[in-house]
């Protein structure tokens, strides 16, 4: 499932983030992954133990869980903190699957059950950067507003086009879900919606209820914790 959430970031903390960011200083992408990763990777990213990584990486958290689209596509059981990458002058990042399991900074490890990645740039304002990922419905090309986000299963086989105007700035995040297979989350999501429709036209209040029954009870069968 890919889910395109709009405004996760409003248009004055993206000019916040982006004023930073543009003054930042980047390092080689590759630090990041592994030998294979490495082979296919040509871009730039803050370092991990950069003090502006961390300082934005709050400000994106604390977006995601103000935004209830979020919270109802993801049900996050932990985050991997954001990082900031940037593609400019031709870079790339070639056809690769995320790792499946990823280190926290406090020790504990993250299961990659969902990809995210919040744009930063307007599209007009750079070529190329298309996210391409691949799922069983064939190839879906991706370029959102700046502030928007997508959020796809890690285990897809994704790639990042090259940039060949511009720059194209973005964080990235991975999410282990209290639900791990992505169709049970699928359904989860789309009974969230009709419950927050229904309930926002004014349904027969029972029936709403009994809805959310249905939710929680399919929650609390398919939950990890």
């Amino acid at each position: 499932m890919l889910l395109h959430i709009e405004n996760l970031l409003d248009a004055a903390t993206v000019a916040h983030m982006r004023a930073k960011l543009d003054a930042a200083e980047w390092v080689d992408g590759r630090e990041t992954v592994g030998p294979q990763g490495a082979q296919v990777k040509r871009n730039q990213q803050l370092s991990d133990a950069s003090p502006l990584r961390a300082e934005l990486g709050r400000e994106v958290l604390a977006a995601c869980v103000r935004h209830p689209e979020f919270h109802a596509a993801t049900l996050p059981v932990k985050i991997l903190p954001p990082r900031f990458n940037r593609y400019a002058g031709g870079g790339t990042y070639g056809e690769h699957i995320d790792g499946a399991v990823m280190a926290l900074p406090d020790g504990s490890q993250l299961r990659s059950d969902i990809a995210c990645t919040v744009f930063l740039t307007d599209p007009e304002s750079y070529d190329g950067g298309e996210l391409i990922v691949d799922d069983t419905y064939g190839e879906h090309e991706v370029k959102l507003p700046a502030g928007d986000a997508i959020v796809y299963p890690a285990a897809s086989l994704h790639r990042v086009e090259p940039v060949t105007r511009g720059a194209r700035v973005a964080a990235f995040f991975w999410i282990q879900s209290l639900v791990r297979e992505e169709a049970q989350r699928r359904t989860l999501l789309q009974l969230d919606t009709a419950i927050r429709t229904l309930s926002a036209s004014g349904a027969d209040a029972a029936a709403v209820k009994q809805l959310t029954g249905v939710y929680h009870n399919l929650l609390r069968g398919w939950s990890e914790t």
